[in-house]
């Protein structure tokens, strides 16, 4: 039988084109009809025991080896972003407002190529995989929900490892796989703040109760918070993204509200800002003789690949592909993950692989969520052949153990 990347070699013209497919037709968050159809077209035939999701549009789909063994699973994330594309592709999206332009679609065309190298190999398969397509990563956390309707048991016993990949269109040069052990992508989370004043005369602030100037220092004093209260090597970042109050340049309102995100690398760091970002909202507000409501809204946790795992990711990535294909990042992505919320139950690893075109500039290329972004199908039998590689050689390490 030939090798498992010459196998994913030999079907990327049929990769590519359900990749095009995907992406001419983004659907958003957790409902993905057609995208979901695809998928099952795709594994149509396959030796697969396939379940849908009921609170979501998800398959998972399980390969049941022809011997007996521990079970790995692989994740895809399926769902696009709200973005009018802009790239000039011949298969650019055909949904206005609707667009993979964070290369959901790669993921899902390679997961499903893996599903197709791996059955076939699936008489000599020391155990199970679980092939984990996943809708909402984009806000809704289409993860946790996979997670709380079962996806973790789905073969009958927990995982023992669980990969996940991500293409980039910027920054990494086209074929290089890179991450880091520990914390890889950081939590995000949103904080809510009303300040409540007492309307009144914008000619007249004594005889007000201003809650512009209080919400402004409030928003100063949440940037001194995230420098002087945590540690610069555990850092918080905090950014004010809106801020509303108002509806005229002479009427002083009742209320002035702003909304934030937070990110943080870990979860001493996210428990401490949980606490210290709201009670620092409300107390600057109560020393100017006001009160405010401050809400903190968890979103994703940190997302942590497992040293072990990692190491084993990276042996296995040169074994498959050879040297010089992976890069160790010195420092964690500020974006957020819901594969988060898998490997707070299995350890794992979750890897970047640059897609950018080969001709473009990485530095300068559009990144992830651009309208322009451009992703190279080129890159989907590397991803194929290592989302395979994984479950085969992890299983087999798991069968020797």
């Amino acid at each position: 039988m030939a090798g498992v990347y010459d196998e994913a070699v030999a079907i990327g013209a049929e990769l590519t084109e359900l990749r095009r497919a995907i992406h001419a037709e983004p659907e958003i968050g957790l409902d993905l009809p057609r995208t979901q159809r695809k998928v099952l077209d795709a594994l149509a035939g396959l030796p697969l025991e396939i379940s849908l999701g009921t609170g979501l549009s998800s398959v998972t789909a399980v390969l049941r080896g022809g011997q007996p063994g521990k079970t790995v699973l692989l994740r895809a994330d399926m769902d696009a972003l709200p973005v009018t594309e802009r790239s000039g592709m011949p298969y650019a999206s055909q949904t206005d407002g609707a667009m993979h332009a964070c290369g959901h679609d790669l993921h899902t065309a390679m997961l499903c190529g893996a599903a197709k190298v791996l059955s076939a190999r699936s008489a000599d398969l020391a155990g199970n995989v679980i092939f984990m397509f996943q809708p909402g990563e984009e806000g809704p956390g289409g993860g946790r929900i996979m997670v709380d309707e079962g996806v973790l048991d789905a073969a009958g016993d927990r995982p023992v490892a669980a990969y996940a990949l991500h293409v980039a269109s910027g920054l990494l040069p086209f074929g290089l796989f890179a991450s880091r052990s520990g914390t890889i992508m950081a939590a995000a989370d949103t904080l809510h703040v009303t300040v409540h004043g007492r309307g009144g005369h914008g000619s007249q602030p004594h005889r007000a109760a201003d809650p512009v100037p209080v919400a402004c220092e409030i928003v100063l004093a949440l940037q001194t918070m995230v420098t002087r209260q945590f540690d610069v090597f555990d850092p918080v970042v905090l950014t004010v993204g809106t801020f509303h109050a108002g509806t005229a340049d002479n009427v002083i309102p009742d209320d002035a509200h702003f909304v934030a995100t937070i990110r943080s690398f870990s979860p001493h760091a996210r428990d401490a800002v949980q606490k210290a970002a709201p009670r620092t909202a409300v107390q600057v507000a109560a020393a100017h003789g006001l009160t405010a409501t401050a809400e903190f809204r968890d979103g994703y946790p940190v997302t942590i690949n497992d040293a072990t795992e990692l190491a084993f990711a990276e042996q296995t990535l040169a074994g498959l592909l050879g040297d010089g294909r992976y890069f160790a990042a010195p420092d964690p992505l500020t974006g957020s993950e819901d594969f988060s919320y898998v490997l707070e139950q299995v350890p794992g690893a979750f890897l970047m692989l640059g897609a950018c075109p080969p001709d473009a500039d990485p530095f300068a290329a559009p990144f992830n969520h651009s309208a322009e972004a451009v992703f190279d199908d080129a890159v989907l039998p590397d991803g194929t052949a290592l989302y395979a590689e994984l479950a085969l050689e992890r299983l087999a390490q798991a069968a020797g153990a």
